[in-house]
Formats: structure tokens, C-alpha cells, sequence
């Protein structure tokens, strides 16, 4: 379950939302380069999980160890990117264009006053260039279709060139085509760009297509293991007795 050096360690995390256990003993590692594909049904506990990993929450026992250091010391935040659910409900009017918005992106690194360097610029251009939205740059945010806007939150989120990247069921609400374009890019990032990407997903055919590893979370953690290995486990039974669509083999 654990490997020599991980780039992020889950050990022992329980949670308790008022009196009632959303989290129970989940321990896991993500390696450098993994693109680690999160399932589990609604209300299973993912987004918790990827909070806790985040700082965002605490959790009632259990620790996290983020890029070597315990999150709770962690600081360098620059270094985690991360898309949280819903992050392109945008209104069509929002006052933004294209290089506003993933120039917050390197906010977070700067003391007031908060003033965009030529390098700042250039680390702007090269996250648009990896998400082919450079030609967009000075365009309005809400201008764009849904499937333009995810991959601006996308650069968003790499602009400061982070180790791992977190994505919170990001193909919410998009057609099949475009859900499929996206993680064809997010498999460019993870491939060519070194990003270790952790994704949230209802979508099976993510662990088809790209996902090299997988957790299956429902409280506790039912499965993780590399692609292989989750095809041939009881946890791929259960999904198929449940409808769902997976073939167990890459394109």
C-alpha cells in the first residue's frame, strides 16, 4: 500500500461530521507520476478525503504528509494545484478575461503589492500554452464554453508549476465528447509535463482510458492498486452487477 518515498501519505484518516462517521482508518500513498483516479458513490466521502489532504479540514485522528512534511507544517502550497467542484458556474457577465483568472493563480506567492513581473507573464502564457488556450488570452471568461473554461482552471491551477494536481469531479455538467477531451488533456499533463494528477471521478471510463492507479473509497477505503490490478479485483465485480460500464483494457 505504501511505497519507499511517496509524494503524499494518507495514514490512518478517520472523520466525524457531527456525530456521524463520513471517514473510517483510510490509509493510501500517491507516488510521483501517478494519475490516481478517486471512486466511490455519492455521499462516499472523496471530496472529504481530498480536503483533508489539502489542510482544508482536520480529521478526528489519522495524519497526512504532503511533499514530506506533515500537512500541518506544509507551507509551500504553491506546490499543490488544485479544481474544486464547480470551479467554471460562472456567470456568462463575470468581469474577468482569460489571463485574470490564471493570474490569481500566483497570487498566493506575493506580498502586497500584488504586481505581475515579465516573468509572471511568461509563466501565464506557458500555462495556456499547455492547455492550447494561449489564443484566448485577452478573452472574457464567461465568453467561453464550458469545456474552454475548465481548461482555463486548469491552467489556473499549474500556472506556479505544481507537483501534484487535484481535480474535484471537474467534468461536471459537460457532454461526452468534452469530458473525453479533457482527460485526454489532463493524460498530456500527467504524461508529458510530469504532473501527478489525483482525480474525483464518477466516470469508469477515466480508469479505461488513463488512471494508472485507483482508490475505491465508500468510508473506508475498499481498494487501491494499479490499474491491473484493480480489473482483475472482487471491486470491478461489484460495478459491473451494478450497470456500470467498464471495459478492463486500454485503447
Amino acid at each position: 500500500m505504501f511505497n519507499n518515498n511517496p509524494l503524499i501519505l494518507v495514514e490512518n484518516i478517520s472523520f466525524n461530521y457531527n456525530g456521524l462517521e463520513v471517514l473510517q482508518n483510510v490509509s493510501f500513498s500517491i507516488s510521483r507520476g501517478d494519475f490516481l483516479a478517486l471512486i466511490g458513490p455519492n455521499g462516499s466521502g472523496k471530496t472529504t478525503l481530498i480536503r483533508i489532504i489539502l489542510g482544508i479540514l482536520k480529521p478526528t485522528s489519522g495524519r497526512v504528509v504532503l511533499l514530506g512534511q506533515d500537512v500541518d507544517q506544509f507551507t509551500q502550497w504553491h506546490r499543490i494545484g488544485y479544481v474544486p467542484q464547480k470551479a467554471t458556474h460562472l456567470d456568462a457577465y463575470f468581469p474577468a478575461s482569460v489571463r485574470e483568472i490564471v493570474a490569481m493563480g500566483l497570487l498566493s506567492r506575493k506580498r502586497f503589492p500584488r504586481l505581475l513581473t515579465r516573468q509572471d507573464e511568461s509563466a501565464i502564457d506557458r500555462a495556456l500554452e499547455q492547455v492550447h488556450l494561449k489564443e484566448l488570452k485577452g478573452r472574457r471568461i464567461g465568453e467561453l464554453s464550458g469545456g474552454q473554461q475548465q481548461r482555463v482552471f486548469i491552467a489556473r491551477a499549474i500556472v506556479n508549476g505544481p507537483d501534484v494536481l487535484f481535480l474535484d469531479e471537474p467534468t461536471a455538467g459537460v457532454d461526452g465528447e468534452t469530458q473525453a477531451r479533457f482527460y485526454d488533456l489532463l493524460a498530456e499533463l500527467n504524461r508529458k509535463e510530469d504532473l501527478t494528477i489525483v482525480l474525483i471521478t464518477h466516470d469508469f471510463g477515466i480508469i479505461t482510458k488513463h488512471a494508472n492507479k485507483v482508490a475505491c473509497l465508500n468510508q473506508r477505503l475498499f481498494f487501491h492498486g494499479t490499474h491491473e490490478e484493480f480489473c482483475s479485483s472482487a471491486v470491478v465485480q461489484e460495478l459491473l452487477q451494478g450497470e456500470h460500464h467498464l471495459i478492463c483494457h486500454r485503447h
